[in-house]
């Protein structure tokens, strides 16, 4: 029971990557703080209970705010934060990408970054460290064609996790990211039917790369971005 008394914050804690992400957690013991949209998404996605939700709009910095607040009254501290929320859009050039496209790209992937560090990082500096977890992507290192808006705001999540990772690790705070290739989801298999999804990655493998980074087995890693790509 690796994380037996660790309070873990899980954001898109009811999308495909988030359940598998806290099931692993929660299978080492982890006492869980799931954040989604809404109450109706996070009972939905668990159903059992057993877990503090709380619902929220990671785009919104007040509504992540008093997120966290209310959480930490409940909890006293967050020990491990795996950034799992983000999204996924292509299909226009640069030049034609709408601007609501490119805003909610930046803001989704690493705008939802900025807003949880901003609001968890000084718990963590008041307890003596922690450890956080940012899902980036393949995509960050390079761009493509017709994916301007998602390469770069998941090279974003890789120069945040950097910086981060230089900013904190002297205070006890292990920052890093995993760079997945194409996830194995309900979503990935419709959009994509001729593929074979045996090359993608699972979400319970991207989870326990995801756990390990999270475990004092990593106390050493910090800024890394580690990809995570299965066959493909």
């Amino acid at each position: 029971m690796k994380f037996k008394g660790k309070n873990v914050l899980v954001t898109g804690a009811a999308g495909n990557l988030g359940k598998a992400v806290a099931a692993a957690f929660e299978r080492e013991g982890a006492s869980l703080v799931l954040f989604d949209i809404d109450d109706k998404t996070l009972r939905a996605a668990y159903p059992a209970g057993g877990h503090l939700l709380v619902p929220v709009n990671l785009l919104d910095p007040a509504s992540v705010g008093t997120a966290v607040e209310t959480a930490l009254k409940k909890v006293g501290r967050i020990d491990v934060l795996a950034n799992i929320a983000g999204g996924f859009r292509m299909g226009d050039p640069v030049h034609a990408t709408p601007v609501d496209t490119w805003r909610l790209m930046i803001e989704l992937n690493a705008g939802t970054v900025m807003n949880m560090a901003r609001a968890v990082v000084p718990n963590m500096l008041a307890n003596g460290g922690g450890k956080i977890v940012s899902i980036a992507a393949t995509a960050g290192l390079g761009g493509k064609p017709d994916m301007g808006a998602y390469g770069a705001s998941k090279a974003a999540v890789i120069r945040l996790t950097e910086s981060m990772a230089g900013e904190l690790r002297d205070k006890g705070i292990n920052v890093n990211c995993v760079m997945p290739s194409i996830i194995d989801t309900p979503q990935n298999r419709a959009d994509m039917p001729s593929a074979d999804p045996k090359k993608w990655v699972a979400p319970g493998a991207l989870a326990d790369v995801i756990m390990f980074l999270a475990s004092d087995a990593a106390r050493a890693v910090h800024g890394a971005a580690v990809p995570v790509v299965g066959l493909s």
